[in-house]
Parts: C-alpha cells; sequence; structure tokens
C-alpha cells in the first residue's frame, strides 16, 4: 500500500524539523518500521504494508506537531519505541492507575513510566520501603530510581540520597587505579553520577554533595552504618554476594527507602560465587513491604537495537541449540 501526505500549511522550520539533517529522522523510522519513505518538499509518500504505512503517517503527523523546536534523536527513538510496543501496550504505559498518574518533578521535563512495568516500578517505590527492580539494560531501573529519589529530595520527602554500587570489575582486569580514594571509586560510580547530572544539572548536584544531600559510595562503605531519612539506591546488585545484600538491606533506618537494582544476565562476580541479588528475590519473594518488579526486553526504551540485542540473547539462553 502506498500512502501520499502533504502537510498544510506547510511550515519550512517544522518539516525541516521533522526531517532532520538530511532527512536522518526518516531514515531512522524506515530502520524500525518495513516501509519506504520518500519525499518532495512537503509532499510524502509512505510504501509498506496498510497497517505500517497507516502508523507511520500518524508518527509524521505526531511529530510534526510538535516540531517548533528541532527533535532530538532521543525524542524520536523513544517515540519508535513507543510505536514498536503497539498501540495497546503505550497507551497502558501512559493511562492513569487507580491512584492516577505517577509524575516526578525533576530538572528535566516531569517524567512517567513508559511501559506498564515503569508504572508498576514507580508506584511500588512510592508505596514500599524497599523496591526490587530486575531486568535487562536500557529498561530505566537506575534512571526511574534516581528520579524517584530526586523528586523526594526535593519535596523535603527524605534528607538525603545515598547512592551506592559494588565495585566488581566488568569482565576486564582494571589492575591498581591511580590517585586517591575517590578516584579509584569513581569509574564504578559513573553511571549513577550521570543520571544525577541529568536530573539535577550539575551545579546543583556540586552544592548538594557540599551541602551533605548527596552520597555516592562504594557498597563495602555501607558496612556498620544505619540510614535514616534517606533514599538508598543499590545499583548493580547482580554483583553482591548474599553476605554483601543482606549487610546492605539490614542499613536501612527510619523515614528511608531502598531501591535495589540488577540485571541478573550480566553477573560479573568469580564463577560458582552465588549472586545477592538471585538469593534475596528467592528468600524475600513473600516478606511484607518488600516489592518486586521484573523487566523484560519490552521495557526497553533505548535505542531499538538495544531492545533486539536484548531478544537475542534471551532466546539463545531459551533454546541454546
Amino acid at each position: 500500500m502506498i500512502l501520499r501526505h502533504t502537510f498544510s500549511p506547510l511550515d519550512n522550520t517544522r518539516l525541516s524539523h521533522l526531517c532532520g539533517a538530511l532527512d536522518e529522522h526518516l531514515r531512522a523510522i524506515e530502520a524500525v518500521l518495513p516501509v519506504a519513505i520518500t519525499r518532495r518538499q512537503g509532499a510524502f509518500k509512505i510504501d509498506g504494508s496498510k497497517r505500517d504505512a497507516e502508523r507511520t503517517l500518524a508518527l509524521l503527523e505526531s511529530l510534526y506537531e510538535r516540531a517548533k523546536k528541532p527533535i532530538h534523536a532521543e525524542t524520536l527513538q523513544l517515540a519508535l519505541d513507543d510505536l514498536r510496543r503497539g498501540p495497546a501496550k503505550a497507551a497502558a504505559a501512559t493511562a492513569p492507575g487507580e491512584d492516577g498518574e505517577i509524575v516526578l518533578h525533576t530538572r528535566r521535563a516531569d517524567l512517567t513510566g513508559r511501559t506498564p512495568n515503569q508504572v508498576q516500578y514507580l508506584r511500588q517505590i512510592l508505596s514500599h520501603d524497599i523496591t526490587f527492580g530486575i531486568g535487562p539494560a536500557g529498561t530505566g531501573k537506575t534512571f526511574l530510581a534516581v528520579a524517584c529519589a530526586v523528586d523526594a529530595l526535593e519535596r523535603s520527602g527524605v534528607q538525603r540520597i545515598v547512592l551506592t554500587r559494588p565495585a566488581v570489575e566488568a569482565g576486564e582486569r582494571l589492575g591498581f587505579l591511580p590517585g586517591d580514594l575517590t578516584q579509584k571509586v569513581d569509574p564504578y560510580l559513573r553511571p549513577l553520577y550521570d543520571a544525577l547530572y541529568d536530573l539535577m544539572g550539575f551545579d546543583r548536584v556540586t552544592k548538594a554533595f557540599e551541602k551533605g544531600l548527596l552520597e555516592v559510595a562504594p557498597l563495602a562503605f555501607m558496612r556498620g552504618r544505619t540510614l535514616n531519612h534517606s533514599f538508598v539506591i543499590l545499583d548493580e546488585a547482580q554483583n553482591t554476594t548474599p553476605e554483601q545484600m543482606k549487610m546492605f538491606l539490614t542499613r536501612i533506618g527510619f523515614g528511608s527507602k531502598a531501591v535495589v537494582n540488577g540485571d541478573v544476565s550480566q553477573i560479573d562476580l568469580p564463577r560458582g560465587m552465588p549472586s545477592g541479588l538471585v538469593d534475596a528475590a528467592e528468600v524475600l519473594k513473600r516478606v511484607k513491604g518488600i516489592a518486586m518488579t521484573r523487566f523484560t526486553s519490552g521495557d526497553v526504551v533505548r535505542h531499538p537495537l538495544v531492545a533486539r540485542i536484548v531478544e537475542a540473547y534471551e532466546a539463545r539462553q531459551k533454546d541454546p541449540t
């Protein structure tokens, strides 16, 4: 089927933002949907099955409406990801639940869950003192947890944010790192810093560290502490041992929330050593007050190729042949 459409009234600025430099946005759409898009000025021709052509036209019209400003690659990829999941799942991702839609207020535009599992994850964080997020890379586990923490700090729901992760090498031997203690552990904690900078901005993060409102530390530094009125996030939890996981979970004090994130398909512990995240998911599954969200490749909100990569590895695990 071939669909033809001409935007009217034609706005050359919007048209330029819609198509991107050298029509890169159109090529990105073709990489996700089985269609061919050609255009001459504001006239578009979409060649594909009826369903795919109609979905592509709806996407182009939606993007044209928001194209007063340049459309960033991230915005386009998220729109394509919603389209890939299908209208039913996309609607479920943004539809308010019984308690209404959850909106996190940060320096960026207000954030909400984009998939049903992300919405469930946010609700569980708000309603439980300890929440586990288990699933593949790119599903928003860490970013949404940090966003919840920033939102809680902004509303004075907690007095500080504590971010931690085990200092385990991801299949490499890094040797002895130079510098003082902070410089040695910073490479392991960089993803947490990146989320903070994205959500709060560099200047505010720096000031929050100076005031003691933010703390980023390796997991080993948690031993012996009691964390009251804090929002505590343990990232890369699949690389903890059962003893470390128990130690972390028993640090939680009054007025605190804890979020534990990890991907059990990317365990970097020495061969034969059990993962604290796998162990905790089994031991604590019936403990009242603890919630668990399991993400799948359908929740990946990075580049569409990330979801395909995750699906390919999952398929091989199910059928090694």
